[in-house]
């Protein structure tokens, strides 16, 4: 039995590799998935064979019939992860058996096929030994890794799920996600729409998620706010998160600081980062829980001094800090509005882990290449 469970890769290089001029070129400035490497990861699954025909081959567009199930259903799942250079000059990613734990749940909850965690992380691991020189190794840059899957089947009944899909794997090098530096951002409160609900696809990373969440993306555009904070469906009233990040509430100040996330009730995506931040909270000596906070203790407690600060998390964000609230109810600042010192003190640890500048105690980092 091979590494992935039985799933072979074949090897398909491209005939044309990006000139190692541009691609120089590209790295100096990728912005934030803009910019992707020469190849990507592919592999069919159908009812009669299973897993099959998986390939590294070079990136291209992928055709479809337009009566692709994908197109009319929205049957669709994707990860996102990212692969750091370490000072050895190996490459590394950060838990990805956890991304691909989360994938299958995801699967599970659209009525897809799991992938055996395997095939996901070797899919990893190939495209980027294949693609090992677009990793980047400027300050705070990374290569991107985006897994996904797709249902295929042609047809338009929808009485069943599709009977054929396709798991690929692309990879972007990017700068950070909100610029270079850290520096917090304004929230804007979404009263007029919800992300997910109870019983819904909010603990699934799937596109339709994000796609109703553009709306009330744009309505916090709209406000000069740099991002959406949902609120529960039935009340509007208690926390979820933030965009397609997690949030953490610090309480108190220094030895006395404690951090606080909204648990997660089915409708939150239940984030690798903020697991992460779960464990390492406590060994720095700052306690953590998961717990349930409405926008009126948020508002008061930032006015006692309570609250002191409030970060927001994900693989794409990292730790960003967050500095004012805005709503249709009023504003407020957190804290003094820049960046705390327990935001900066946790990014800090959890960064250095990731580029390798700090010891990885907790095994998280899964070598690629």
């Amino acid at each position: 039995m091979s590494p992935a469970q039985g799933i072979e890769f074949e090897i398909r290089s491209t005939a044309e590799p990006t000139p190692a001029a541009r691609r120089a070129e590209l790295l100096a400035a990728p912005g934030f998935g803009a910019v992707f490497t020469d190849h990507m990861a592919t592999i069919r699954w159908t009812e009669d064979a299973g897993w099959h025909d998986a390939r590294i081959e070079p990136y291209a567009p992928i055709t479809l019939d337009p009566a692709a199930a994908v197109f009319h259903y929205g049957q669709e799942i994707f990860e996102g992860l990212k692969a750091y250079a370490q000072p050895d000059g190996s490459v590394v990613a950060f838990r990805p058996e956890a991304n691909a734990a989360r994938f299958n749940r995801s699967a599970a909850r659209l009525a897809m096929p799991e992938l055996p965690e395997a095939a996901f992380v070797r899919a990893l691991e190939l495209l980027v030994t294949q693609d090992r020189a677009w990793v980047p190794t400027a300050d705070g840059h990374s290569l991107y890794l985006r897994p996904f899957m797709i249902a295929t089947q042609r047809g338009l009944g929808v009485n069943r799920p599709s009977t054929s899909y396709l798991f690929m794997v692309i990879a972007s090098p990017v700068a950070g996600y909100f610029g270079g530096e850290v520096h917090p951002v304004t929230v804007w409160l979404s009263q007029d729409y919800t992300r997910a609900a109870p019983g819904g696809t909010g603990e699934a990373k799937c596109g339709g998620n994000y796609a109703a969440a553009f709306a009330g993306q744009q309505q916090a555009l709209d406000h000069d706010c740099d991002q959406v904070v949902w609120l529960d469906a039935a009340e509007r009233r208690w926390v979820e998160e933030m965009g397609g990040m997690n949030l953490f509430f610090v309480h108190g100040s220094g030895a006395d600081a404690r951090i606080m996330t909204p648990a997660t009730t089915g409708s939150l995506l239940q984030g690798v980062t903020r697991d992460s931040l779960l464990k390492l909270g406590p060994d720095l000596g700052i306690p953590s829980y998961e717990g349930k906070i409405s926008v009126d203790e948020w508002r008061d407690g930032c006015a006692s001094g309570e609250i002191t600060e409030v970060f927001a998390c994900g693989t794409a964000a990292v730790i960003t800090p967050v500095g004012a609230v805005r709503g249709a109810d009023g504003d407020w600042t957190i804290g003094d509005g820049g960046p705390g010192p327990v935001t900066m003190r946790l990014r800090h640890e959890l960064v250095g882990i990731q580029y390798g500048s700090k010891s990885d105690r907790y095994g998280w980092l899964h070598r690629l290449g």
